[in-house]
């Protein structure tokens, strides 16, 4: 067999070759196309053209390869249910050079294997999970959209030899053993994709890449911001009670929140800073086994505001005062309990600190039961 190989230019792709190479997938061929990482080997996902790139990649038929997908919105034909912190790395990093493997409930998993074709589920999904990657690169995006069945695309290589980051590499490797190539020059990082997990351990680094950890982590931290008045009283003790409940759901340690890729902060409207939480406060909050004794009080800023991801306000003062800082900031700027004000405790007896908190726990237990966390 000969290779037949094609050469493009990303500044004005041939939409006809590109439907060439689509059809000789479907059609059960190999073809080797540039991604922004290393050149892939695209393969229908059917036993007979997997057990096909087993033989030509030398690889030992129990390991699944990664499904690549031509836009992010198809993560979730694979993926019912994505979390929070998922949905941001998805949001930030794809398309780019990032394969993040899933994990699955038995729920979800049960419903794939209902839906998927057999041959499909069984070759995607293992041990719970499913790894995919959404490549930054046109021509790469343009093949993937028009292929008719789920694709997947090892780097154009042999096991155990360096992955093909040009045509000529690929052919050094395959010549003969693909029907095309798709040669766009070379790829733009020359080394392969990060490849992270997420699940209950929260963002692990499988295979170092593109990406560093300290790049990913904030590529997918969500980030939750409660707004008072002076940043002293009502809005730091909802944020130690989120930090509580929100700890709970995610089965982990209230410290290790931010591990887990979740950051909750709070401030207030007044300009001051340094003040510590009010006694009746840190009161109420020790009696429910929570800490807010180093609070520092500070004041809402812009920047505060367009890094936050979800914003609550205890009253629609604070709400205004958020959206005429940021006006963008509006559709994820709420009012904590739904559309009642939560009142200002200050100055008042310990008895008013306890009803506000108790204000406070009911809504924030509320959000955090409809939030995909």
């Amino acid at each position: 067999m000969k290779t037949e190989v094609v050469k493009l230019d990303v500044r004005n792709i041939d939409s006809a070759k590109i439907r060439q190479a689509a059809d000789l997938v479907d059609a059960g061929g190999i073809v080797a196309f540039p991604t922004e990482t290393v050149y892939g080997i695209a393969c229908r996902v059917k036993v007979d053209s997997l057990a096909k790139l087993d033989h030509l990649k030398v690889r030992d038929s129990d390991k699944h390869y990664t499904l690549h997908i031509g836009q992010r919105i198809d993560v979730h034909r694979y993926v019912p249910t994505i979390r929070l912190n998922a949905q941001k790395l998805i949001q930030n990093a794809w398309p780019g050079p990032l394969t993040i493997v899933f994990d699955l409930d038995q729920k979800d998993l049960y419903g794939q294997r209902e839906s998927l074709e057999k041959d499909v589920f069984e070759s995607l999904y293992r041990d719970r999970s499913i790894g995919i990657r959404c490549p930054d690169n046109p021509i790469a995006a343009m093949l993937l959209r028009q292929t008719s069945h789920p694709v997947v695309a090892p780097s154009a290589n042999i096991t155990g030899k360096p992955p093909a980051v040009d045509a000529s590499q690929v052919l050094a490797q395959l010549s003969g053993q693909i029907e095309l190539l798709l040669d766009a020059g070379p790829c733009k990082y020359k080394k392969s994709s990060t490849v992270v997990k997420i699940g209950k351990e929260g963002l692990q680094i499988l295979r170092p890449g593109v990406y560093s950890r300290a790049e990913l982590e904030a590529l997918w931290q969500v980030k939750f911001l409660f707004v008072c008045t002076g940043n002293t009283c009502r809005s730091p003790m909802a944020e130690g009670i989120f930090r509580k409940y929100l700890a709970e759901k995610l089965q982990c340690k209230v410290d290790n929140l931010s591990r887990m890729g979740y950051k909750v902060a709070s401030a207030g409207i007044m300009d001051s800073t340094g003040f510590p939480a009010s006694a009746e406060a840190i009161a109420v909050c020790e009696a429910k086994g929570i800490n807010i004794k180093a609070h520092r009080n500070k004041g809402l800023s812009k920047e505060l505001i367009e890094e936050s991801d979800f914003i609550f306000a205890m009253e629609r003062i604070h709400e205004y005062r958020v959206t005429g800082l940021v006006p963008e900031a509006a559709n994820k700027c709420l009012l904590l309990a739904g559309t009642k004000g939560i009142p200002d405790p200050i100055g008042q007896p310990q008895k008013f600190y306890n009803h506000c908190a108790r204000l406070i726990e009911k809504a924030v237990q509320k959000r955090i039961a409809e939030l995909m966390i």
